[in-house]
């Protein structure tokens, strides 16, 4: 009972505008804004959005597979790199703040997807669910790269916001990997990858 009343304020937390509080200070702190366009600020608005969705689907799968994890040092691995990627949603909020822009209101949506693919994943077993983490930071990098590249080269709070996200993703997947996790098969890898795609074409606009 005590585990499930913790991941519930998690969820509080992760959907609740000003819910976490990020360990590490923002890469963009201290760093000038650039002179966006209109045109330009809306679109860093929709790629941060994305960014800040993908960071509570993190939020959520870390808490589906801590909350059915078999073993006390997977369970650990899970909540260690979820405070990382507590930061990563806090500074894609923040800088959604001065985007004048607001998250996704499909949130609570993906929210609850995910949380339900962690917690089967976590029942399954652990090298599974370590396996699904590694697969999942795979994805996160691979669109994280590719939003580095679309950014307007003058927005450096925003590039500055994604390269340290990518870092974090990387070291993230190779963690669950050396742990024992198991490599997904490529047609699991392929389902995962539509499914963000749903995520990734809707919260830009939504």
């Amino acid at each position: 009972m005590d585990r499930v009343l913790v991941e519930v304020d998690g969820m509080l937390r992760t959907l609740s505008r000003r819910g976490a509080s990020a360990a590490r200070p923002s890469p963009a702190e201290g760093h000038a804004e650039a002179q966006l366009s209109d045109r330009e600020r809306k679109h860093v608005a929709g790629l941060m959005r994305v960014n800040h969705t993908g960071e509570v689907c993190a939020q959520a799968l870390y808490q589906g597979q801590a909350l059915t994890a078999k073993t006390a040092g997977t369970r650990s691995e899970m909540q260690e790199a979820a405070q990382e990627e507590i930061d990563h949603l806090v500074w894609c909020e923040e800088r959604l703040d001065e985007l004048g822009a607001r998250p996704s209101a499909l949130n609570p949506i993906f929210y609850g997807a995910s949380l339900a693919m962690g917690a089967a994943a976590g029942l399954v077993g652990d090298r599974v669910s370590l396996g699904f983490v590694h697969a999942t930071e795979e994805r996160v990098a691979s669109h994280l790269r590719s939003h580095l590249k679309a950014l307007p080269d003058t927005d450096r709070k925003s590039q500055l916001i994604l390269q340290k996200m990518l870092e974090d993703e990387e070291r993230h997947g190779e963690n669950a990997l050396n742990a024992g996790g198991k490599e997904l098969p490529r047609q699991v890898k392929t389902a995962m990858s539509q499914v963000a795609k749903l995520m990734t074409g809707s919260t830009y606009w939504i």
